[in-house]
């Protein structure tokens, strides 16, 4: 039996940043259950994510500090679509800017959601192949360092102490079934 999805019976704004906004959304359940959950403000900024593999069956990856951590963290170029832009015009433009790459061929792995119950946008993993040298700048505060992994020792990679993000992991996992 399909269950029927809960009645919003208030949304507010509790809090905001330059960055997030904060809704706190009253919710009425098909069993008569009244509950107050809290999420992101949805928003129409989704993402994309690549996976890019070079002539020398090599993995692309860079190394950005990320100040949740405090740390250089090591994962695949990403960012959000600019408006206008498709997702393959985002991914395109995203590898120029991160690592000075662009693709002639894309593939779509999946489209994901960070964390359904918080956040709304929508994260478009691609594997990136046919690359050719062009750069452009990005909006980054400082030059990323590049890290070229071979496809062939990528078990490693899995056990680097700085590949940890979740959604680096994922893209990979999603890489390997598609090679």
């Amino acid at each position: 039996m399909k269950k029927k999805a809960p009645i919003i019976l208030s949304n507010k704004l509790v809090a905001s940043s330059s960055l997030f906004h904060i809704e706190s959304i009253e919710l009425l359940f098909s069993n008569g259950e009244k509950r107050i959950y809290e999420r992101l403000k949805p928003t129409n900024r989704n993402a994309v994510m690549i996976v890019p593999i070079n002539q020398n069956k090599e993995i692309i990856l860079i190394k950005e500090y990320a100040v949740g951590t405090e740390s250089y963290e090591l994962g695949f170029p990403k960012g959000l679509i600019d408006l206008g832009e498709s997702p393959i015009e985002s991914a395109n433009r995203e590898l120029k800017e991160e690592i000075g790459y662009g693709a002639k061929k894309f593939v779509l792995l999946k489209e994901t959601k960070l964390a359904p119950s918080y956040f709304s946008s929508t994260m478009s993993i691609f594997l990136a192949t046919n690359l050719y040298e062009d750069a452009l700048i990005g909006d980054e505060p400082e030059p990323l360092e590049k890290v070229y992994w071979p496809i062939s020792d990528v078990h490693k990679l899995l056990s680097d102490k700085n590949f940890r993000e979740a959604r680096s992991i994922a893209a990979l996992y999603l890489a390997l079934d598609e090679l």
